[in-house]
């Protein structure tokens, strides 16, 4: 991606990169960091919250109610995101994708003082109020984040922009898994250091930040402010021939001319959204339902099951982060050569083959003792499959699929969904690994399936577009009788449909 930005022009490269990386480390980034370090300290916050209730009232907690208090604590995080998805939607309409993402990170400077001094204050209930705000802050950013980026790259570079996101998540998985090591922040002692450390992400993206351009196609469409619109194009694309783009921009803002902002509920109330909104929740439902939180979740038993040391598995599982980080890396540089539908395609189809041996292997382990590395193997193939093109490709559809009026809106549905289905499958995971044994993954695999032919079935390929002939081409999959007349181009036409 490093590459193609540069090609395009040194100067557009730099400050695209720089966008990038800012709207990134406080974004998406937050999000992996603050889900994959809790492992980490979970005992010892678990005695911590024992020695604090033993403290109060002179007696213990049972072991099934200090159980309850940790799946609290994790379950916020979630909780949060929901919140998030359903603030970002407003927050990016009144205050600007820039200005927001800002914004934001005042979740996280409260979560972080709240961390860091819960310990002393002898209050585990601090510990949970603060995964609920970083939780709201995952849930903000991830919506934002991508509307942003999407909107602020050119049209040849703006699917491998998008998909940044997916490699900044996984940048954060990595590090979260890193920095709770015992040798680092995993540490007995160190526990309160290691939830507060969400701090530094966050005051780095404050200090770059507000260096960089506000989204041209927001200022234009949402704000009106042509001036304002040209100076971040100019910073954006260097010093070349732009009137191109701003003709597009202008096409996009006649067309959106005496339009409001949906809300959520009306995208699915407008004929002429059908095939976004269906795309955005068949597609958003089976990211989160495909299987590969399982396959993290799964893991650890596996490797220990294989012969890898306990005091190991915990290096094995950094492995499991760094090749969904490496196949966000590839999908980021192989998606505006390859395609949007390419890589969904591929990538659930990867899983579901996958999936269907490491079943296998999982049932015949007593048998064939071999097998439990052909599981371990499955467990990285699955992952790498899914870095490749669900957890990149997915986020991109919000943005591209909905117009700037629907845009927010969109992102606020998928948000919600995405915080929803990762809560059901956190809960329901226990159950589902106790009713079904060795066939746990066999649900999946049919998700797996279903993504990949609706996919091939219904979802256009958006590669090189503008944001206006993507929104032409899906007005003509939801009227197909009215595209057998005249061709629907002009900003007059547009005013007149349902758009």
């Amino acid at each position: 991606m490093l590459h193609a930005l540069l090609r395009s022009g040194m100067i557009q490269g730099r400050i695209l990169l720089l966008t990038i990386c800012a709207a990134g480390i406080g974004g998406t980034f937050q999000f992996g960091y603050n889900l994959s370090f809790m492992p980490g300290p979970r005992s010892h916050i678990q005695e911590f919250t024992n020695e604090t209730w033993q403290a109060r009232t002179g007696e213990p907690l049972p072991d099934h109610l200090i159980l309850l208090m940790w799946s609290l604590i994790v379950s916020l995080y979630p909780l949060g995101g929901l919140f998030g998805a359903l603030l970002a939607g407003p927050l990016a309409i009144t205050l600007g994708r820039k200005k927001s993402l800002l914004v934001n990170n005042i979740f996280v400077v409260l979560a972080a003082i709240l961390f860091g001094f819960s310990r002393k204050a002898g209050s585990f209930e601090m510990i949970m109020l603060g995964r609920l705000l970083v939780g709201v802050s995952a849930g903000v950013s991830m919506n934002i984040q991508p509307m942003y980026l999407g909107e602020s790259a050119p049209k040849e570079l703006r699917g491998a922009v998008a998909m940044s996101s997916a490699i900044f998540t996984a940048l954060g998985i990595v590090m979260g898994q890193v920095v709770g090591l015992r040798e680092l922040l995993g540490d007995p002692q160190a526990w309160p250091l290691l939830l507060a450390s969400c701090l530094v992400p966050g005051v780095l993206q404050l200090a770059s930040l507000p260096l960089l351009p506000e989204s041209p196609r927001y200022l234009l469409i949402d704000c009106g402010d042509t001036e304002a619109c040209l100076a971040a194009l100019r910073r954006l694309r260097g010093s070349g021939d732009l009137a191109r783009e701003l003709e597009e921009l202008e096409e996009e803002r006649a067309a959106c001319q005496g339009c409001r902002a949906r809300r959520p509920w009306e995208l699915f109330q407008h004929r002429a959204l059908r095939r976004q909104v269906t795309s955005l929740v068949v597609l958003g439902s089976a990211m989160e339902l495909c299987g590969n939180d399982l396959m993290y979740a799964y893991a650890s038993s596996v490797f220990q099951k294989a012969g890898v040391p306990e005091a190991k598995v915990q290096y094995a599982t950094i492995g499991t982060g760094s090749c969904e980080l490496l196949m966000a890396i590839v999908s980021c540089v192989a998606v505006e050569r390859m395609g949007r539908r390419v890589l969904l395609i591929g990538g659930y189809s990867l899983m579901a083959c996958w999936g269907s041996i490491f079943t296998v292997a999982l049932c015949l382990q007593s048998s064939f003792p071999w097998t439990l590395y052909l599981a371990v193997a499955c467990i990285f193939a699955s992952i790498l499959s899914f870095g490749i093109g669900p957890a990149g490709v997915t986020g991109i559809l919000a943005t591209e699929l909905f117009d700037q009026m629907a845009r927010p809106a969109a992102c606020m549905v998928c948000g919600a969904l995405m915080w929803i289905m990762l809560f059901l499958v956190s809960l329901g995971f226990p159950f589902i690994m106790e009713a079904l044994s060795h066939f746990l993954y066999v649900p999946f695999l049919g998700v797996c399936v279903c993504g990949a032919i609706y996919t091939g079935l219904f979802l256009p390929e958006t590669k090189g577009k503008t944001l206006q002939e993507i929104s032409e081409e899906l007005h003509r999959l939801n009227f197909p009788r009215r595209a057998q007349g005249p061709t629907w181009r002009s900003p007059e036409v547009i005013q007149s449909t349902e758009l």
